[in-house]
């Protein structure tokens, strides 16, 4: 699946292309399966200013498939074993060459096309929650954008931990984070989410927030953390211009602010946090209490309409403040509703 300028889900079309060339530690993956991410859709709009994430021109984060192919350095893998994987474009193929480091074994109940929806909101998750985080059992975890892909993530992975899970998401999608594991949701549209966590810990706040939105969130998020809380930046759907910082706040409680995202990081950083990802969280894929959330399955070349409901998803109830024209709106629910 290419595209030869930025634009709308239109520019999308199916094409030939050359076979990936493979590298030493590489492996040749056949796709049976590839997520679709937010990041696509601002990569095909020029959000990023290139068309390439530097492993390939074609779009696609994660994949899960079969390995047909390995590396001559590759020697704890062999051709015929599945494995999902993060990679560096190139997910939207039948094919795509993958860095060894950043391909783990698909368990084995999983099924290929649920693994095809692990590994960029899980990994970024488990970094968040856990490396980050520091999230324990016993812990109060407050997480934002709680019904969005690596929100929903961190939900599961929070209530795997023993955690409690206060969590923000609209309305209507409050049964679905419910259950995922959240034990409270607040309505962002309508409720005050520091309110409601200082008063449902008696004033004591939680021990870490999982945070998405920035902007006016962040004063808020400090404000209800305990002392010696975490707050973990990972995303900026609300913008940056209303982000405060009371200083004295900071101070007197202790409390640290960590920012992270997965694109800038270097590859040796990236296959750290695959690593963590696998020792901590493959095992709670294998006995069911984590398991990914598939919403709808397209074929690849219905990959413009995918991009579609991605936006219609969006905007039936994830926080972003990101405007859409009506005929785009009308035009998204039209084509996600005949799926």
């Amino acid at each position: 699946m290419v595209f030869d300028r930025f634009g709308g889900a239109d520019v999308l079309r199916l094409a030939d292309v050359p076979a990936p060339d493979m590298r030493p530690g590489d492996l040749l993956v056949r796709i049976l399966a590839a997520g679709v991410n937010r990041a696509d859709l601002l990569q095909r709009e020029g959000y990023y200013g290139t068309q390439s994430f530097g492993e390939s021109d074609l779009l696609g984060l994660e994949l899960a498939g079969e390995v047909v192919a390995v590396g001559n350095s590759v020697t704890d893998i062999r051709p015929g074993e599945r494995v999902m994987a993060i990679v560096g474009g190139g997910a939207y193929a039948e094919y795509a060459r993958v860095d060894r480091g950043m391909a783990v074994r698909i368990p084995e109940h999983l099924g290929t096309v649920e693994a095809g929806a692990v590994m960029e909101s899980f990994v970024t998750a488990w970094e968040t929650v856990v490396h980050l985080g520091g999230t324990a059992a016993g812990d109060k975890i407050l997480v934002h954008a709680a019904a969005g892909g690596v929100g929903s993530a961190a939900v599961e992975i929070v209530h795997a931990l023993g955690a409690t899970v206060f969590a923000t998401a609209a309305a209507a999608r409050h049964a679905d984070v419910q259950t995922l594991g959240a034990d409270i949701v607040f309505d962002y549209r309508s409720e005050d989410f520091e309110a409601g966590v200082l008063g449902a810990t008696g004033g004591k706040g939680v021990d870490v927030v999982i945070d998405f939105v920035g902007g006016g969130y962040l004063a808020r998020n400090l404000r209800s953390l305990a002392p010696g809380g975490r707050l973990v930046q990972v995303g900026l759907l609300g913008g940056e211009d209303d982000a405060t910082i009371t200083l004295g706040l900071v101070l007197h409680n202790h409390l640290r602010l960590i920012g992270t995202v997965m694109k800038s990081r270097s590859v040796d950083e990236k296959r750290a946090m695959i690593r963590r990802f696998a020792d901590g969280a493959l095992p709670m894929f294998a006995d069911g209490r984590l398991t990914p959330v598939v919403g709808k399955t397209f074929p690849l070349a219905d990959a413009a309409l995918a991009h579609r409901c991605i936006l219609w998803f969006r905007l039936r109830g994830l926080a972003t403040k990101k405007p859409y024209r009506r005929s785009t709106m009308t035009t998204h629910f039209r084509g996600c509703a005949r799926q």
